[in-house]
This record gives C-alpha cells, structure tokens and sequence, in this order.
C-alpha cells in the first residue's frame, strides 16, 4: 500500500450529515473515498450525522447526534421527549413537523460548535454537501474549507414537483426541498466546490449561479473490492439488471418497463432490479398494468459481496435514468465487464464513454431498439463488456478520486494563506 512522505500528509476532516453507505451515495462518497485518502498517507477523521457511516480500521469517526427523525424504527418521533430541550433540536423537530427537511441545517450547527471546541486542528475541512450555514462559521473560524456537490439538487425537485400530480403535492415538495436556498446561499460564498462531473459543474453552476471557475471536477471512483468480473458463472442470455431507487422518477424504471413489455411480445426476456418498489406504489401499479409480475425480480437490498455475482449471470445492464450526477451503477456494471447500455442523462455519457450504448433518456423506444440489437449481437457485448472494464481501471478507481481531491485540498490551503 503506497504511503505518502509524512512531511506532505495532510490532516483531514470529512463531514457528512448523515454517513451510511445504505442511505445512498453520500455514504458510498464518505466511506471510500476516506480509505483512499488514508491509503495515500493522509490522517482523516469523519464528522457525521446518524445514520452513521462504516468506516475502514484507523479512521476516526466523531459522532453528532441528531433526533434521527428519519430512522424507520421511529421515524418522525423523537425517543425520549428530554431530547427537546435543545433549541436545535426543537428547531429540527418543528422544521419535520412542518414538512422541511432540516438534516443538512441542523448538522452544520453541531459540526461548527464540534470544531469550535479547538480540539482537533485540521489542514482542510470538507464538506459533503451539508452546505449549512454552520460551514460559513467553520470557515469563519480559519479553517480552508471545500465542499462537494455531487449534482444540482434543483433537478431532483423540479422531477418530483412535475410528478406530485396535485397542488398539495407540489406544494409538500416545495417545502420539503426548502433547505436548497440555504445551499445555494453558503455555496456561492466557497472559493474552492468539487463536483464529480462536467455536467453536474455546468448545470450546478447554472442552477446555483455560480461561476464555473469556482469548481474542480474529480470524478468519483468505482470500487473494485465489490465490483469485479467473476469468472467461472454462467451467463444468461436473456437478462437485464438494473440497479434502482424503484419509485424515484429520476431513475427512469418506468421507461425500462415500458420498453420490456413490449419486447416479450417477441421474445422471453427477463429483468432482475436490485432494489425494492414501494408497496402499492408507482412501479408496483405499472408491473400489474403492464403485466409484468412473472418477469420481473426485485432482490430488495443485497451484500455487498452479492454484487457481483448477479452482474456476472447477467447478459447486460441498463441505466434508464432521467439524469445522473455521476452515473455509479453504470460505473459499477463496467467493473463487473458487463455490457451497459445507458441513457445520456446528465453526467452518464462522461462515465460511459464510448465503451457502452447511449440513447435518449424518456425515450422507451430507443431503449427497446437498444436492448433488442445487444440481445442479438454476443459478440458486441463481449466487445463492450472489455471496454468499460478498462475505462474502469484507467480512470475511475478511487485512488484516482483521491489523489485528485488531495490537489484540491493543496489549491485551497495555498489560497487560504
């Protein structure tokens, strides 16, 4: 394991306000790209919010409590009503009861007066899209400071208003997304912001106002302890794996469906969805109205070390998502050598490269064409699948994710002087 000279290692602190690597990508974010810094010789401590994430051995993680108003075991309920006598946690429980979302706000309260302690004396403090007003006086208290933002929040709002239907339920998701004026206030006030794309740095910088000076692009990295090409498995000839958050619109799931119902009118096909539909909602309905049950599998969550098996038995991957920050499922199936066939929303097209199939996002047709083609034509599939494996390893493992983000750090504290 290679290790940095020590007089170059810096001391760094990732904050997160909530870690866990089963709560999405942020906590996928923190916990790997932590073990690479320290892989390169640099001392990293993580300040989170619950849920908390899993850290590598030798990797420090402070732990600041919240109410956890979102845990299923009591979710929107406090555990011990004591727990109200803080006014930042009274202000985090009526914000909930209000319909606001107050997570992000309330972390950078406790992070700042966490540091303000004068405990640990750190050479850059980053920020994992928090952007709460707490950063500013983190920043305020001399530390160089960095975020991330790994795409425009603002997408995710305009998708989920357009879906609500009702007045009410774009409304509820108007004061749900709230908390993005905070962070589009604290962003335009950091000199230094990573994000993972060139299309998240334009459309953030559009949405957010932003100049696109003020990024640096570091694309994140895919992690090949977990996704690998398994040798010695059988591969199907007829299956798709998707790896879907079922009921977000953003996704796209709909548009895959669409197009595999019309496909098993000419031929058996079948689809495995790692992941799980909400009971009665959006996707659930669509299977029914599309009579799908007998060909889709969902596997619900998964182990890790179960990823890559399903890729191997798999004949290829489809990305159906509307818009993509990043794009790690397709990253993902790449590693595996599995062929991808993705759309082109958003960054999907800088992770792919010419080493899978692009079509238009929303578009059933052109995924069914696609899908249809790679289904009959083996040997492009072998082509594709070797292709994405190599991009993979050329650029988008995590040490090369960290080794860009430590030059950013370095431009930030020479700024900063």
């Amino acid at each position: 394991m290679t290790r940095g000279k020590e007089d170059d290692s810096l001391k760094i602190c990732l904050l997160t306000y909530r870690g866990n690597p089963t709560c999405g990508g942020q906590g996928i974010y923190i916990k790997y790209l932590s073990e690479a810094l320290k892989s390169l010789g640099h001392r990293v401590d993580v300040i989170s919010g619950p849920p908390y994430p899993a850290l590598t051995d030798g990797i420090p993680l402070h732990k600041l409590p919240s109410l956890d108003l979102y845990n299923p075991d009591h979710l929107f309920k406090v555990t011990h009503i004591r727990e109200l006598a803080a006014p930042v946690n009274q202000f985090e429980f009526i914000s909930m009861c209000a319909g606001g979302f107050p997570e992000p706000f309330t972390f950078g309260i406790r992070a700042r007066k966490y540091l303000s302690k004068g405990k640990k004396k750190y050479d850059i403090v980053h920020d994992n899209q928090s952007l709460s007003y707490g950063l500013l006086g983190i920043a305020g208290m001399g530390f160089p400071t960095v975020c991330t933002i790994h795409h425009p929040i603002t997408m995710d709002r305009e998708t989920e208003i357009r879906a609500a239907g009702s007045f009410l339920g774009r409304l509820k998701v108007r004061r749900w997304y709230a908390f993005l004026a905070m962070q589009k206030r604290v962003s335009r006030r950091l000199s230094h912001i990573i994000t993972v794309s060139k299309s998240s740095q334009r459309d953030i910088s559009r949405a957010f106002r932003i100049s696109p000076q003020r990024f640096r692009v570091v694309p994140n990295g895919i992690n090949t302890d977990h996704f690998y090409p398994l040798k010695g498995v059988q591969r199907a000839h007829n299956r798709i794996l998707v790896t879907s958050s079922a009921d977000t619109p953003m996704k796209g799931l709909r548009y895959l469906l669409e197009a595999v119902a019309s496909i098993r009118k000419e031929r058996e096909i079948r689809v495995l969805v790692i992941g799980q539909p909400k009971k009665d909602g959006v996707i659930e309905r669509l299977i029914g109205e599309l009579a799908l049950g007998d060909v889709v599998t969902f596997t619900g969550r998964i182990a890790h070390e179960d990823f890559a098996r399903h890729y191997a038995e798999t004949t290829m991957a489809v990305i159906p998502s509307l818009y993509e920050g990043f794009g790690m499922p397709a990253g993902e199936a790449m590693a595996c050598g599995v062929p991808v066939i993705s759309t082109s929303g958003g960054a999907l097209p800088e992770v792919v490269g010419d080493a899978g199939i692009l079509v238009p996002p929303a578009d059933s047709e052109a995924l069914r064409q696609a899908i249809v083609d790679l289904l009959d034509d083996p040997e492009r599939r072998g082509r594709l699948g070797e292709a994405g494996l190599e991009r993979v390893m050329n650029s988008l493992t995590w040490r090369h994710a960290a080794e860009k983000t430590v030059c950013v750090y370095r431009e930030a504290i020479d700024a900063h002087r």
